[in-house]
C-alpha cells in the first residue's frame, strides 16, 4: 500500500512518500507555511499527485511520552486535514525525528544550508520508515481515540 508521511511544523512541513508497493520511503518536498489556505491547497495537490492509500502524520512527544503544545497543534492539523481529505490518517509517535534526520544528512555529506532545506523531508522519511516497520495491528488511526 502506498503511503505518504507528513512531518508537520508551524513554519515548515516535510513530506515523504513510499514507492507504489509501500516498501521504501523517499523524501518529496517541504511546504513553507504562508497562509493556511495556501498550505492546504499545496498539501492536497501533493496528496492528489501521489495518490496514496493512507497518510501517516508524525506525532511528536517528549521522551517520556508526554504531549506538548506541538503535539496538540499536530492533532488540530490532522482534524483539519480529515475534513478536507477522506483517506485514512495514522499517527506515528515520533521522538527526535528531526534531530536524527539532521544526523542522516550530515552523514550523507550535506552542509548546514543544504540540511536546512531538506531536514523536514528526511524527518518525514524517518516517520514513514518507522510506520512501515511497525506491525499493522499496532498502527494507530487518527480517529479521535489516539
Amino acid at each position: 500500500m502506498k503511503c505518504i508521511a507528513i512531518d508537520y511544523g508551524t513554519k515548515r512541513t516535510g513530506l515523504a512518500a513510499t514507492d507504489t508497493g509501500g516498501r521504501m520511503a523517499f523524501p518529496r518536498r517541504t511546504l513553507v507555511m504562508t497562509t493556511k489556505d495556501r498550505f492546504f491547497a499545496e498539501l492536497l495537490a501533493f496528496i492528489e499527485e501521489e495518490s496514496p492509500a493512507a497518510i501517516v502524520v508524525g506525532l511528536p512527544t517528549l521522551l517520556d511520552g508526554t504531549e506538548t503544545l506541538i503535539t496538540r497543534q499536530v492533532r488540530n492539523f490532522v482534524e483539519r486535514l480529515k475534513r478536507r481529505c477522506d483517506l485514512p490518517v495514522y499517527y506515528m509517535t515520533e521522538v527526535l525525528s528531526s534531530h536524527e534526520a539532521e544526523g542522516d544528512l550530515r552523514e550523507a555529506g550535506l552542509n548546514e544550508r543544504e540540511i536546512k532545506k531538506v531536514v523536514d523531508q528526511q524527518a518525514a522519511v524517518r516517520i514513514l520508515e518507522t510506520f512501515l516497520n511497525q506491525p499493522e495491528h499496532q498502527r494507530c488511526m487518527a480517529d479521535g481515540n489516539a
